[in-house]
């Protein structure tokens, strides 16, 4: 048996905001703004000089509402608008993709998140190795022998080990822990007052989250039981929000993935 083969998955959007917030306002000869472009282009060429995958692909969110939103109408709601100098520079970082001809992906109703999801269970079917590019902690949840991640700022591999330094349990029980934890930035709600150890705490005691709502009478901590208690129904809905859509109906066809 040769090498395996290796896919790389770029968090594009992740990749825009980091390099909006990196750089100072830069603009054209005719005013137009770039800065994000130029830092997401520099990052970018910075990953293809490094290149050791057989296969790229760039996945971007898209701006119309996700499937998210039907499930729990508040989610995202508290995220404002994109800044305004940013928003004109998101269809020539796409153009620039392109330009680099490096495969691009996204779809309507999706988040970037579940397209990387299931391009990543795609490809360790076929026994390919696959490379997460991005920093998004939601992504961890992905991690596996044959899934890494690796945070393209930090230049941070992120293995099994490195998922349970930052949840305190592994990769299969992430979805486990922030639905309880919930999460501000996204207005997932979660139960109110158990932070990301507290949930770790209670995941490694019961085993999971299902046991710990059949059983949450046995909680001896009167405040983590009543948080549970009564809010079954929002730590329910949170998984869903949480949990990664990685088998959206898509043609994903190897061979026309840029090399």
């Amino acid at each position: 048996m040769g090498e395996k083969k290796k896919i790389s998955l770029i968090d594009g959007s992740g990749f825009i905001f980091r390099a909006y917030y990196a750089l100072p306002p830069l603009t054209s000869k005719n005013g137009l703004p770039i800065g994000a472009v130029l830092g997401f282009c520099n990052m970018l060429l910075k990953l293809i000089q490094e290149k050791e995958s057989d296969k790229t692909v760039v996945i971007f969110d898209t701006a119309k509402k996700t499937f998210r939103s039907n499930i729990y109408r508040a989610y995202k709601a508290n995220r404002g608008d994109p800044p305004e100098d940013l928003i004109p520079q998101f269809d020539i970082i796409r153009e620039a993709v392109d330009s680099f001809k490096i495969t691009r992906v996204e779809l309507e109703g999706y988040e970037a998140d579940d397209l990387i999801a299931t391009y990543a269970t795609f490809f360790t079917k076929k026994n390919w190795n696959v490379e997460i590019i991005s920093s998004d902690k939601d992504l961890m949840q992905l991690v596996n022998q044959n899934i890494t991640m690796k945070d393209p700022i930090k230049n941070k591999l992120i293995r099994e080990n490195e998922v349970f330094e930052k949840f305190g349990v592994y990769p299969d029980k992430v979805v486990d822990v922030q639905s309880l934890a919930g999460d501000s930035v996204d207005n997932i709600p979660g139960a109110p007052g158990v932070g990301i150890k507290t949930a770790a705490s209670l995941v490694n005691e019961f085993g999971s989250l299902g046991e710990i709502l059949k059983n949450f009478e046995k909680i001896k901590q009167n405040k983590r039981r009543e948080a549970i208690e009564n809010n079954i129904e929002n730590i329910s809905i949170s998984k869903k929000l949480v949990e990664l859509k990685s088998d959206i109906d898509i043609d994903i066809n190897i061979e026309k993935i840029s090399n």
